[in-house]
């Protein structure tokens, strides 16, 4: 079964940071651009962040710009999203997607199924 599962959420307080991962089972994230994307109640889903197939190419939001690394280890089969300084609008739940084109593209072929990242004091 083709999969990917992000783990690495939780609850933080401004200020902090967590690391999200996506590993993807089934099929190898060699030859995929992966993205992160993120909803927050009653807003529609943003990209985040996207890493292409070789992970020298990366793209951010700007309003996660400085803040949030994206990077990719393939032997693990995993990315990961290294977000420091979480804000409160940070808040959502985030999902890792895969593509088999270019992240300029915007179509994700994999998509896993969130994991929620709360940023409170």
């Amino acid at each position: 079964q083709l999969q990917l599962v992000e783990s690495g959420g939780g609850l933080v307080q401004p200020g902090g940071s967590l690391r999200l991962s996506c590993v993807a089972s089934g099929f190898t994230l060699d030859y995929y651009a992966v993205g992160w994307f993120r909803q927050a109640p009653g807003k529609e889903r943003e990209g985040v962040s996207c890493i292409s197939v070789g992970g020298g190419s990366t793209k951010y939001a700007d309003s996660v710009k400085g803040r949030f690394t994206i990077s990719r280890d393939n032997a693990k089969n995993t990315v990961y999203l290294q977000m420091n300084n979480l804000k409160p609008e940070d808040t959502a739940v985030y999902y890792c997607a895969a593509a088999g084109r270019p992240c300029s593209a915007q179509s994700f072929d994999y998509w896993g199924r969130g994991t929620q990242v709360t940023v409170s004091s």
